[in-house]
């Protein structure tokens, strides 16, 4: 793969994530599509086709930061670049990236899989009750109750994470067995 290609796949990809991202608008304006966004399906379609990793977290982290300052913007009419417990947000996309950067081999168990497991880094990590405040006691069982409290918004997630992580990587796979220049070295080595 020449760097002309690979330049031409990360603009690819890039162009993939940004269309994608779009979607994530649409829930200012309608509330029912609220979490039903391709944020999780990103960092894992991130993760698993940058050949450079950092390449992945640094789109998908940009990305969201960037939608997040549209979406903070729209409901506020302020420029927000930072809210209460975002680090713990980001930090979750990380782990999403890094959770699709160990995709050795795209198929439909395995995005299945790491779709399942994007969705429980972020219920798990980002209902923990101290990240508002003294909305939930700070034990427990004050997690317990944030946890039972998100599963709405988590399912939105799951069935959004599902959905476009078939678009996107089921998309990518048919684009790259139509156009060479789209295949990483190893697919262009068989």
């Amino acid at each position: 793969m020449t760097t002309k290609d690979n330049y031409t796949r990360n603009l690819f990809l890039i162009a993939i994530i940004l269309v994608a991202a779009a979607f994530r608008l649409l829930a200012f304006e309608y509330k029912e599509l609220s979490n039903f966004n391709p944020v999780g399906a990103i960092a894992l379609f991130g993760g698993a086709y940058f050949t450079s990793k950092w390449k992945g977290y640094v789109t998908v982290l940009a990305t969201l930061f960037t939608t997040d300052v549209i979406i903070n913007y729209l409901y506020t009419s302020k420029l927000t670049f930072w809210y209460s417990g975002a680090e713990w947000v980001y930090g979750c996309f990380a782990l999403m990236v890094l959770v699709g950067s160990m995709l050795k081999v795209v198929n439909v168990a395995n995005v299945l899989l790491s779709s399942i497991a994007a969705v429980l880094i972020h219920w798990l990590i980002t209902d923990l009750p101290w990240l508002y405040g003294t909305l939930y006691p700070h034990t427990l069982a004050g997690y317990g109750e944030s946890l039972v409290k998100a599963i709405p918004f988590e399912r939105n997630m799951a069935i959004g994470t599902l959905v476009f992580s078939a678009i996107l990587f089921g998309g990518f796979e048919l684009a790259k067995s139509k156009y060479t220049v789209l295949q990483d070295k190893k697919q262009l080595a068989l």
